[in-house]
């Protein structure tokens, strides 16, 4: 199984990839794209720019597209989240990039989480970073992942986490038809 897990930054995505990680045997977790162009000696500016937002969609969109190195893989952040960093920085997403090299990424994917903020991210997670950007990117992917502009994946399941934290990872191994030990 591939799983995708999408959302603005402080929402606990990271926490969720690791303990589906720990649940799931066997499943590779690819870093997200920051990490991973930072790696290969990408430098960023603080804030991102649109240009380095337009690093990580294209890195994201290569890393789910590569073939996968394990049965399955967990994958920290997706293009979806760059479309919508690139929206909440002002920039028009459907002119970002074309609706035929993000089909095969989403296709790759069984499954898409959007981890959303709550009342209950506010309380029980650290105080976010950049909050403005945030909380546009969280509106933005919002808005992307049901209108889909791009009509990028519209086989892909898309699982909204919008409850309690503590039952966040019950609830996509239920998603994904397995309640891994």
């Amino acid at each position: 199984m591939r799983v995708g897990i999408s959302g603005t930054h402080g929402t606990g995505k990271t926490t969720l990839v690791e303990a589906l990680s720990a649940r799931l045997p066997g499943h590779l977790v690819v870093d997200e794209p920051y990490y991973l162009l930072e790696e290969e000696g990408y430098e960023f500016q603080f804030p991102p720019s649109l240009e380095d937002y337009r690093a990580m969609l294209t890195r994201s969109v290569r890393s789910l597209g590569a073939p996968p190195p394990s049965p399955g893989a967990i994958f920290d952040r997706t293009p979806l989240d760059y479309l919508a960093y690139l929206a909440a920085a002002g920039a028009d997403p459907a002119e970002e990039v074309d609706g035929a090299l993000l089909r095969p990424a989403f296709a790759a994917l069984d499954l898409l989480v959007i981890t959303v903020i709550t009342a209950e991210t506010e309380r029980m997670l650290p105080a976010a970073e950049l909050p403005g950007l945030r909380s546009r990117m969280n509106a933005a992917i919002l808005d992307l992942v049901y209108d889909d502009p791009w009509d990028a994946w519209p086989d892909t399941p898309v699982l909204e986490l919008s409850g309690p934290l503590e039952s966040r990872l019950q609830t996509v191994l239920t998603a994904l038809g397995t309640n891994a030990a």
